[in-house]
């Protein structure tokens, strides 16, 4: 290795992280995604804990939902993030209004994220990781890890089983409480279990990506593949008409 070489070497590693970093942020949402992830049900605790009014927690933690929904769309963003909030505080409110129990508010949630947990685990063990199927697209690769890459696949199974642990050992502290405490003691806890876990996942997944083989743009592929295409026509094309 030539003292020209090693610098290309480095900047090829730091774009390559910052692709990581940019992908991470794009398919998770970001700071403004955790935000619009935690307000509903932080203002559905807290409302609850200072007046014990299910029906008034309710309703203010879908109004704030749409709310964002609404900025949004206001301002021509994507939309994903919170309609997927939307949706979770509207089962909620449904479960909860459903059996007047407050902390069934709560429930949808925590069965959402034991289901996510083991499709973490089991995509992983059937050698289809999840994170690979989610992040695939955001780095423009779609499945060609999975036969073409060994070795980001490897990084996606090792983030899927991140993920799935996190997840599960989430679960092993909620459920408990949704049967023991009450329903301010569980909301804060789960208030609190919102971002650490989530942090703590995005990161190692990161870890994990930064060391891998460099994704395989198969959008790229097929670009080049069709103006390859494109100019054997116009060979073939040039050709027939000189004869």
């Amino acid at each position: 290795m030539t003292s020209l070489d090693k610098p290309t070497e480095e900047t090829s590693a730091d774009d390559a992280r910052a692709v990581t970093e940019a992908a991470l942020f794009e398919a998770f949402g970001g700071v403004r995604g955790m935000v619009e992830t935690v307000l509903p049900g932080l203002l559905f605790v807290t409302i609850y804990t200072i007046n014990k009014d299910l029906h008034l927690s309710a309703i203010a933690a879908l109004a704030v939902s749409l709310v964002l929904v609404v900025v949004r769309l206001v301002m021509k963003d994507t939309v994903k993030h919170a309609f997927s909030g939307v949706f979770g505080v509207a089962f909620g409110v449904v479960f909860a209004m459903m059996t007047g129990n407050a902390k069934d508010f709560y429930l949808p949630g925590m069965l959402y994220t034991l289901g996510l947990g083991l499709a973490y685990i089991i995509t992983t063990l059937c050698g289809v990781p999840l994170i690979g199927l989610i992040l695939g697209p955001v780095f423009k690769e779609n499945l060609s890890w999975r036969t073409r890459n060994p070795g980001r696949k490897k990084a996606y199974a090792k983030a899927s089983y991140a993920w799935g642990a996190i997840l599960l050992a989430k679960c092993a502290i909620l459920f408990p409480l949704y049967w023991w405490a009450d329903t301010t003691q569980l909301g804060w806890v789960l208030i609190a279990l919102k971002i650490p876990p989530f942090l703590l996942a995005v990161w190692l997944t990161w870890v994990f990506l930064a060391k891998a083989p460099a994704p395989i743009d198969v959008f790229a592929e097929m670009e080049a593949e069709e103006k390859a295409a494109q100019e054997r026509e116009r060979e073939a094309a040039a050709r027939s008409a000189e004869q």
